[in-house]
């Protein structure tokens, strides 16, 4: 069994208080829970109105599929709304 767990630092520059802050993130997240089935949570820095870091894990028999879904996850990371990626760490299992 291989189990991923990638970590985003995010910066949400169009955050302007902890108000705006699930707009953003809240689309993200329900995004790649529904497209990928992937486990996401907010896992840091929910009292900062421009940072966040969002985690996902993904569990498979494949190393390569779970490879591909993190690749896709990063894509769609990268291509939201609102959020730019300052780092990202990815930890096997």
């Amino acid at each position: 069994m291989i189990v991923a767990v990638q970590t985003w630092e995010l910066h949400l520059p169009g955050c302007h208080s902890l108000k705006e802050k699930p707009g953003v993130l809240k689309p993200l997240t329900i995004g790649l829970r529904r497209s990928l089935n992937l486990s996401v949570a907010e896992t840091d820095h929910q009292d900062l109105w421009q940072r966040a870091e969002i985690a996902c894990a993904v569990v498979g028999t494949d190393r390569d599929v779970v490879e591909q879904t993190l690749r896709a996850a990063d894509r769609m990371v990268e291509e939201s709304d609102g959020a730019r990626i300052v780092d990202t760490v990815t930890v096997w299992r």
